[in-house]
């Protein structure tokens, strides 16, 4: 007899897949756009975008077009070769930005991984063994891995796995004097977001990055932006470095990128990547020709006038929405982030309160994210269209009428 069929069910999650995730109960199989339909055929408005991953929406045509083409021709060669599609989308990051190098990878904790290793090995090669200090901040997020979590200042996600890579000092975000307390001549880099993502959507102040630049500076340490989630289009510049005319040594990217396709870039000059050599870093995976061939395609629609130009109508579209909805039920106080990268903190009487928020907006057909306990999060679409604002905040403005009236 043929093997029982398994039940592709969430409950099967809870039985063989690692706990570390609590997914939502319903099972998305289809998208389009600015839409996700699940395994009942239940529609939802899509105002999370995958976590700022999906900028260009589900299945945009010409990122499926890309891929289908690329996988006819050559998926995968190993760092032992390189390939067109990453030479050019390398060419494409270099031209646009301040960099002149690049280093591909697949995620984002691995483009910050690969930052914070280059920034020591520089400071240590040009300066000093001893030149290896990270000044980081408070509620800043890089990735999971141990060196990244750690440089994170989120104890929660870092505590409980042994030791931690030394000589990382957290302070307060947006805090010129803190940073001036602890840098010093030991110190190789300053990381941080400028707009912090997990972190609740706080955006860095013009004067604390220019400050941060002239500390840098003085200290012959490099400035590091983590623009993973708040690059790419989501501020309504390529990368948000750009808003605030402050450049950093090192950038990386990842999320909206590939536009869905798993891939990170770190991006940063000759001087200070002449200090690499053949096998002191590296990847299997990284700069692999299907990735790439799909960020080319997602590069080449972002990185428009029409595009960029658009988020910040769309920006103002989401905050009236939001204060619309505010108005009627006074359940925010401040609204944070840049453009398509939003928060809305929770009012006193719902702190605490922010992924129920997030539970009961799906019941209601509309995908939200929090970010911590007190902050909504939407990362949309860069090109969600207007009705589909509409819709998705008509769904909010029920969801959060119930959740007011429970």
């Amino acid at each position: 007899m043929p093997p029982k069929q398994q039940v592709m069910s969430r409950t099967l999650f809870d039985e063989i897949i690692l706990p570390v995730y609590a997914p939502a109960q319903f099972i998305p199989v289809k998208g389009e756009g600015s839409r996700v339909w699940d395994q009942q055929g239940k529609e939802y408005i899509d105002f999370a975008g995958g976590i700022a991953v999906n900028a260009l929406g589900h299945c945009h045509p010409k990122l499926v077009a890309a891929l289908q083409a690329q996988s006819t021709q050559l998926w995968h060669t190993s760092n032992g070769f390189t390939n067109e599609p990453a030479l050019s989308l390398a060419s494409r990051l270099v031209n646009n930005t301040f960099a002149e190098r690049v280093f591909f990878a697949n995620s984002g904790a691995e483009a910050n991984e690969a930052a914070f290793k280059l920034a020591r090995h520089y400071a240590v090669k040009t300066f000093s063994p001893y030149k290896t200090k990270i000044i980081a901040f408070y509620q800043g997020f890089h990735g999971r891995t141990l060196f990244t979590v750690s440089v994170g200042g989120q104890a929660k996600y870092s505590d409980g796995f042994g030791p931690k890579p030394a000589d990382i000092v957290h302070v307060p975000f947006n805090d010129l004097n803190a940073v001036k307390a602890v840098i010093d001549d030991h110190t190789c880099a300053v990381v941080l977001e400028p707009i912090q993502g997990e972190g609740g959507l706080t955006a860095a102040t013009k004067p604390f990055l220019s400050g941060l630049r002239q500390l840098c500076d003085q200290c012959n340490a490099l400035l590091i932006f983590d623009e993973v989630q708040c690059g790419m289009g989501r501020t309504g510049s390529l990368f948000s470095y750009m808003d605030y005319n402050v450049t950093p040594d090192i950038l990386t990217s990842a999320k909206a990128l590939g536009g869905g396709f798993p891939i990170s870039a770190m991006l940063t000059t000759h001087k200070i990547a002449k200090v690499m050599s053949a096998g002191c870093h590296g990847t299997t995976y990284g700069g692999n020709p299907l990735a790439c061939a799909v960020a080319n395609a997602a590069f080449d629609i972002i990185n428009t006038p029409e595009v960029l130009s658009g988020v910040a109508d769309r920006s103002t579209r989401f905050l009236q929405q939001l204060e619309k909805i505010n108005q009627q039920y006074g359940v925010f106080t401040t609204y944070r982030g840049k453009g398509l990268l939003l928060g809305a903190e929770l009012a006193p009487a719902y702190q605490g309160q922010a992924a129920d928020f997030v539970q009961l907006a799906a019941e209601f057909g509309v995908l939200i994210l929090n970010a911590g306990h007190n902050v909504l999060r939407f990362a949309p679409s860069l090109i969600i269209g207007e009705n589909e604002i509409e819709q998705g905040m008509l769904r909010l403005m029920q969801a959060v009428s119930h959740f007011v009236k429970r």
